[in-house]
């Protein structure tokens, strides 16, 4: 994850970096081609830069209790940085598969 991987790879890269910050005992490792960290050999959470997104997942995550409400902020303010992106007034209805006059 350290290759010059663009704007994208410097998203990554800060995510991981604020995983390894978490506490000096977060060992690195890579599990199913993801950068991963570890707190020992249990992995908590990883990242990775692809062509058109980065991804951060958690393992185990569904076991724990999450704070709903900041999970449904980051969904939203996910929502609508990309239809922002988007040139208004149209977008595309991802359940209805039609373009809507927003």
């Amino acid at each position: 994850m350290h290759e010059d991987t663009g704007e994208l790879g410097a998203i990554a890269q800060r995510w991981f970096q604020t995983m390894r910050n978490c506490r000096h005992d977060v060992r690195e490792i890579l599990h199913d081609g993801h950068p991963t960290a570890c707190v020992g050999d249990a992995a908590f959470a990883y990242v990775n830069a692809f062509k058109e997104h980065v991804n951060v997942g958690f393992f185990r995550g569904t076991e724990r209790d999450l704070d709903a409400m900041a999970l449904t902020k980051l969904i939203v303010t996910a929502y609508s940085d990309m239809k922002g992106r988007i040139q208004p007034p149209y977008f595309r209805d991802p359940v209805l598969g039609t373009f809507n006059e927003d």
